[in-house]
């Protein structure tokens, strides 16, 4: 399995009036890594457009463990879970910097899908399956 690894200060805008990170922006943390994933692994959303391809969330999980407060980092780490179906499955865990206790732990799943047509992609587009070849993912 591939994973990439960020790290996030967080900002004053992110937390409530306890100082506390609040609960929406991990979701954004989320995407956070799923972009710093693809950007690592040439697997981001300009690369599905390249092949025709939008590959919208249909599923999200986000399972709060502790706290994160300003003057904090998030560290968010995404590990790509295969799947022989047409979908991307991530999992998140988001560490305190500061402690390096695990904060936040969630999952995503995404389909491919036709920008214009809207039409969900049953089968593993061809460019995902020698995406994963040259990984040896497969």
């Amino acid at each position: 399995m591939l994973s990439s690894r960020i790290e996030h200060p967080v900002k004053f805008s992110e937390v409530d009036s306890l100082r506390v990170v609040w609960h929406g922006h991990y979701v954004r943390y989320f995407e956070d890594g799923r972009e710093a994933f693809g950007k690592e692994h040439q697997l981001g959303y300009l690369d599905m457009y390249k092949h025709g391809l939008a590959v919208p969330l249909v599923d999200l999980q986000v399972n709060y463990k502790r706290i994160l407060e300003y003057g904090d980092s998030a560290v968010i780490e995404t590990t790509l879970i295969l799947s022989p179906a047409a979908k991307l499955i991530f999992e998140y865990t988001i560490r305190s910097a500061m402690h390096g206790h695990i904060v936040c732990t969630g999952r995503s799943v995404q389909v491919f899908m036709n920008p214009h047509t809207k039409e969900l992609q049953l089968t593993v587009p061809e460019f995902f399956e020698a995406w994963k070849k040259e990984r040896n993912l497969s």
